[in-house]
């Protein structure tokens, strides 16, 4: 059992090199407008930033819920309404991007507008994850307060 806990650890690393991207296409927009004078990169690079954010989020659903990252997170997970707050506030984020990805897909009126759509919902998939490892989070620091 710990060899597999210690293999989805490792994989969960994989979520650094996707945000990475995400970050890249984020500012490709920029670059593209100074540098090369082209303006109309905006939607298809948000697009590209969204997917790959959505899917290092989910690489990085799979690290140990029993651990945490640093003593600002312990703080809010050990405290039982600062973690409270914030898995209400996760969860809101991903009921954002669900809807406004569901909606967005049913109503668009152009295909770089659907996939933005898409983009927003595989955000939202990665965010299901990471939120599910949120509470499992929580829950064990509160047991071990």
């Amino acid at each position: 059992m710990k060899n597999i806990q210690k293999a989805f650890q490792l994989i969960s690393y994989l979520q650094y090199p996707f945000m990475l991207l995400a970050v890249f296409y984020a500012f490709k927009p920029i670059y593209d407008m100074i540098a090369l004078g082209i303006k109309d990169t905006f939607l298809p690079c948000l697009n590209s930033a969204l997917m790959f954010m959505g899917i290092g989020v989910s690489f990085s659903a799979l690290q140990d819920s029993t651990k945490t990252q640093n003593k600002m997170s312990k703080r809010i997970w050990q405290d039982e309404k600062k973690g409270a707050i914030a898995l209400w506030i996760m969860l809101a984020m991903t009921i954002f991007f669900f809807v406004a990805g569901g909606i967005g897909y049913f109503t668009a009126t152009s295909s770089i507008l659907e996939e933005i759509s898409v983009g927003l919902l595989v955000l939202g998939i990665g965010y299901t994850g990471l939120l599910s490892v949120a509470i499992e989070m929580y829950k064990y620091q509160q047991a071990n307060k």
